[in-house]
């Protein structure tokens, strides 16, 4: 657990969202899915916002939001590189991808940049194994992906990604 402190949000955001839904247990994966696209993650007083809005505990809150991959309690980029490392993936070199996209955003995967414009994360397997390796930018599958690919994909959200190639 960090040590910083928590930023605060406006929690007037969440109005919306609540009111689309039953105040109901069976409400809270869609609640927290839309938190987290309005807030790019789900902050503490959001998440005790829901447990108090939806009647859940918010011990429940909170083991959903953080068993679920999709969630995150920490802030994320404004832009989401995913780079598959399932097995047909890894073999085609889904490490140097990772590590490539490292290098260029000065970060390691998992982490998000200081700016909050990328975050950068692996998964498992994205089920898209005849392409691999395979790397997902803000929602568009890149297959047979390769540096150079990568580097289009992500022109304009990392710098250099591109203007080293050209140079």
């Amino acid at each position: 657990m960090s040590a910083t402190v928590e930023p605060t949000c406006d929690l007037t955001k969440l109005d919306p969202i609540l009111a689309r839904y039953p105040a109901e247990r069976r409400s809270l994966v869609m609640v927290l899915q839309d938190a987290q696209k309005t807030y790019q993650y789900l902050p503490r007083p959001v998440l005790e916002r829901i447990a108090e809005a939806l009647k859940v505990p918010r011990s429940h809150v909170y083991h959903l939001a953080t068993f679920y991959k999709a969630f995150s309690l920490e802030p994320r980029g404004r832009h989401i590189c995913t780079v598959c490392l399932g097995t047909a993936c890894h073999v085609r070199g889904a490490l140097r991808l990772v590590e490539h996209v490292e290098r260029r955003a000065g970060i390691k995967a998992g982490a998000t940049t200081p700016d909050l414009e990328l975050t950068l994360e692996t998964v498992n397997c994205v089920g898209a194994c005849a392409l691999g390796p395979v790397v997902i930018v803000d929602g568009e599958y890149v297959g047979s992906a390769t540096t150079t690919k990568l580097d289009k994909a992500l022109k304009g959200i990392v710098k250099g990604a591109v203007e080293e190639q050209q140079a």
